[in-house]
This record gives structure tokens, sequence and C-alpha cells, in this order.
């Protein structure tokens, strides 16, 4: 940042009274500027035995398979933008929304928020993201040609959860590191 979305002047950057962390702030009206992380709220559409992914047709990791997910919206509850986003990009109608997983992007300032739901219907049709949208058995998932680190996390732990019956709320945090290039800090263990 640069330049004061209020005034318009220059910005610098350092720590304000009474805060403990640099942010920008405007050098003539004092205006801080706070950058806080971004939220993000997908689901698994779950259909009999199968899920609901979604082929990419957008950057980034154009022509990959994810979960339906996307950035909240102002004035919109996390469960409302997990439904939207299936909406958006696969013309679905996802119900019965409960949370699922609460994952920490620390490197990225986002914070995921995974629901599980109901395909009504079972119908879904590509939106204007996605190439393909397909319904997955546990053995028929693209694993090497999942989009985001997120996803595969999530989709990893659905599935042996399902085969032991019981599903429960994970907490944790996705970093840069060894195995498949992520590290996973979990919470919930």
């Amino acid at each position: 940042m640069k330049f004061c979305s209020q005034c318009g002047a220059p910005v610098v950057l350092r720590i304000p009274a009474g805060d403990n962390r640099p942010r920008h702030v405007c050098i003539a009206c004092d205006a801080i500027h706070y950058q806080n992380p971004k939220i993000v709220a997908g689901c698994i559409p779950e259909w009999q035995d199968r899920i609901l992914l979604c082929r990419r047709a957008i950057e980034p990791r154009y022509g990959l398979w994810t979960l339906p997910a996307g950035f909240m919206e102002n004035s919109e509850s996390a469960v409302a933008a997990a439904a939207r986003e299936a909406q958006e990009e696969a013309n679905a109608i996802v119900e019965n929304l409960t949370l699922y997983g609460l994952y920490s992007l620390i490197h990225v300032s986002q914070v995921y928020l995974m629901f599980r739901g109901s395909l009504k219907d079972g119908y879904a049709s590509p939106g204007e993201e996605s190439l393909e949208v397909r319904l997955f058995a546990e053995d028929e998932i693209p694993w090497e040609k999942l989009a985001f680190t997120v996803v595969h996390e999530t989709l990893r732990q659905y599935f042996a959860e399902r085969r032991a019956g019981a599903f429960r709320l994970h907490v944790g945090d996705i970093l840069p590191g060894s195995n498949r290039d992520f590290t996973i800090h979990r919470y919930d263990q």
C-alpha cells in the first residue's frame, strides 16, 4: 500500500500507539489501514456415496479439480457463502451444511471454513468458473490433479472418517513444508 484510501496522501509502515505490529498509517490524516486475512468458505457436496468436484476454468490452478469454495462477501454468513459458491461454480444446491474443518493458511493470510452438505437431487452442471463438474466415488478422486492443499487435506480426512463411520470438526494450520509441499499442524488431535 502506498497511498491512503481516505485522503490520497502517502502512507508509512509503523506501529501505531497501542498496537503491536506494523500497519500502513497515513502521514496526513493518520488513518490506520488494517489488512486482515481473507475468509474462504467451501463445502463437500455429498450425493449418496459420491462427492462433487469442479474442474477450474479460472486461475489460479486452471484445469485442476477442487471443491466449490471462494471468498466470503461482506454481509454474508459463512454458511451462505459456502452455499453460494456451490451455486456459482456448479449450479448446485447444497443443503444441511455443517462445519467440517477450519484451516489457517498463514503464508497466504487466508482462513478456510469447509462444510459438509447434501447435494439436492444430485444435480450439478458447470458454472462460469468451472470447465466441468463431476460426482466422484472415493476410488475415483484425481488426487494428483487437486488444485489446493486445503482441498487435498479436507478430502483425505473426510474419506478416512466416512470409512470409520464418524465425522468430527477439524482445526489446523496448513504451512509450506515437507509432505507434498505442505505441513499440517493439527489442533484437533
